[in-house]
C-alpha cells in the first residue's frame, strides 16, 4: 500500500487519476441507464450485442489515426478536447426516446468512444514519458484499481439511480461529471521536453506498421493482452437480467449489482495479486481466470449465487490486464509509443467486439448462456498455452 501512496504523491499521477475517477464513474454510472433504457424499449439480443460493441469499435477502427494524433498532439490540449467531446454525446443520449433511433444511439455511443478511446491511449502513452520500473507499473495498477472501483459503484448506484430517477437523470449527472473533469484539466502542469514530428501522417503510420512488424515480441504481447477481451460481459449481464433474473429483481438493478459485485473483485484482486504476478507465473492466473469463468457459467441460474461466482471470476482479470500492459510498454521505443499503445487498443477492443457480438448471435441462434460462458472460459485456457509458448520462444529464448 506504501508504493501505491508513494506514486499518488506524483503531481500527475495524482491529477489524472482524480480526473480517471470523475471520467470512469460517469461513464459506467450511465452505462446502466442505456441498457436499462434499450431492455425498456423492447431491444432484441442482437441490438443489445451490437450497441455493447459500438463502444468499442472506435479503438478498431481508428487505431491507426488515434496513434498519429497522440504521438503530434499537446496532451493538455488534446485532453480538454476530448473531454467536451464527451460531454456532447452523453447529453445527446437524451434524446434517444425509442429503438427507431437506436441508430442515433450508437452513433453517439461510437463517437464518445472514440473520444474515450483516445483520451486513454494519451493518458497511457504520457505515464512512460515521465515514469518508469515499479513505479509505472504501480500507476498502471491505480489506472486499474480506479477503473474498478468506479466500474463498481457507477454500477451499482446507476443502477439504483436508473430504476428510481430514469435515464436521463443519469445522462445529466454524467455530463456534470466530465464539466469537473475539465476544470481539474485546467491545473495540470506537464513538464515534458517537446517531440518534434516532421513526417507526415502517412509516413508516421507507415513507420508504425513497420516498427510493430519488426517486433515479433511485441505483436505476441499484444495478443496476448488481447485475451482479456473474453472478459467483455455487457452484453451477457444484459442478457442475464432480461432472461434469467427479472422475475427476481429490476434489471436495471440486476444489472448493477452483478457488474459491481465484479468490479469489487477487481478492485480486490489487484491489492492481493499486485505483488505475486511475474512473466513466470502469469500464465497460473490466465488458468485461474478460466477455471473461475467456466464455474460462473454452471452456477448462473440462481440470481444470488450468480453473484459469489462473479466475484471470484473478477479476482484475476485487473492483474492480468495490468501485467501484460507493462509488458508491452517496457517492450516499446518511446518514439512509437502512441502508436503502439493504439494498435494494442485496437487488438484489445476487436477481442470485446468479437465477444460481444459472440455473445449476442450465439444466445440469438439457441445457445444456452451457460455454453457460450464456458466458451469464453476455455479461451483463457489456450491463452495460457499460448503464453508458455510465447515464454519459450521470445522471453527466455
Amino acid at each position: 500500500m506504501t508504493d501505491y501512496i508513494q506514486t499518488l504523491k506524483h503531481p500527475v499521477v495524482r491529477r489524472l487519476s482524480i480526473i480517471q475517477f470523475l471520467s470512469y464513474f460517469g461513464t459506467w454510472f450511465s452505462q446502466v441507464a442505456i441498457f436499462s433504457m434499450l431492455v425498456g424499449y423492447g431491444a432484441d439480443e442482437i441490438t443489445i450485442a451490437l450497441t455493447a460493441a459500438m463502444s468499442m469499435l472506435p479503438a478498431v477502427v481508428l487505431a491507426p489515426i488515434i496513434g498519429i494524433i497522440v504521438d503530434k498532439v499537446d496532451f493538455k490540449r488534446l485532453m480538454m478536447t476530448l473531454l467536451f467531446v464527451e460531454i456532447t454525446m452523453t447529453l445527446g443520449f437524451i434524446l434517444i426516446d425509442s429503438l427507431s433511433y437506436v441508430w442515433i444511439l450508437m452513433l453517439l455511443i461510437f463517437i464518445r468512444s472514440a473520444a474515450a478511446s483516445m483520451l486513454f491511449s494519451a493518458e497511457m502513452t504520457l505515464f512512460p514519458k515521465i515514469l518508469q520500473g515499479k513505479m509505472l507499473q504501480r500507476t498502471n495498477e491505480i489506472h486499474s484499481v480506479i477503473w474498478s472501483i468506479c466500474y463498481a459503484s457507477g454500477m451499482a448506484i446507476g443502477g439504483i439511480a436508473t430504476h428510481y430517477m430514469g435515464y436521463d437523470a443519469a445522462f445529466i449527472f454524467d455530463a456534470l461529471l466530465y464539466g469537473l473533469a475539465v476544470l481539474l484539466l485546467l491545473g495540470l502542469t506537464l513538464d515534458l521536453e517537446k517531440e518534434e514530428h516532421t513526417d507526415s501522417n502517412w509516413k508516421m503510420f507507415k513507420n508504425g506498421f513497420i516498427y510493430l512488424k519488426n517486433s515479433p515480441k511485441l505483436l505476441h504481447l499484444i495478443l496476448l493482452h488481447a485475451s482479456i477481451g473474453l472478459t467483455s460481459f455487457d452484453a451477457l449481464v444484459t442478457l442475464l437480467a432480461d432472461f434469467k433474473y427479472k422475475e427476481i429483481i429490476a434489471v436495471a438493478l440486476a444489472i448493477g449489482w452483478l457488474n459491481a459485485t465484479r468490479a469489487i473483485a477487481l478492485l480486490l484482486g489487484s491489492v492481493l495479486f499486485s505483488k505475486i504476478i511475474s512473466q513466470n507465473n502469469l500464465q497460473y492466473f490466465l488458468i485461474a481466470q478460466g477455471v473461475a469463468i467456466i464455474t460462473w457459467s454452471q452456477l448462473q441460474a440462481n440470481f444470488y449465487i450468480s453473484l459469489i461466482a462473479i466475484f471470484i471470476v473478477g479476482l484475476f482479470t485487473t492483474t492480468i490486464w495490468a501485467y501484460t500492459y507493462l509488458m508491452i510498454q517496457e517492450n516499446t521505443d518511446k518514439a512509437y509509443l502512441g502508436r503502439v499503445i493504439s494498435y494494442n487498443d485496437m487488438f484489445f477492443m476487436v477481442s470485446n467486439v468479437l465477444t460481444a457480438m459472440f455473445i449476442g448471435y450465439a444466445a440469438k441462434w439457441g445457445m444456452s448462456l451457460e455454453s457460450i460462458t464456458s466458451v469464453l472460459g476455455i479461451g483463457f485456457i489456450f491463452a495460457a498455452l499460448y503464453y508458455l509458448w510465447l515464454k519459450k520462444h521470445f522471453i527466455y529464448h
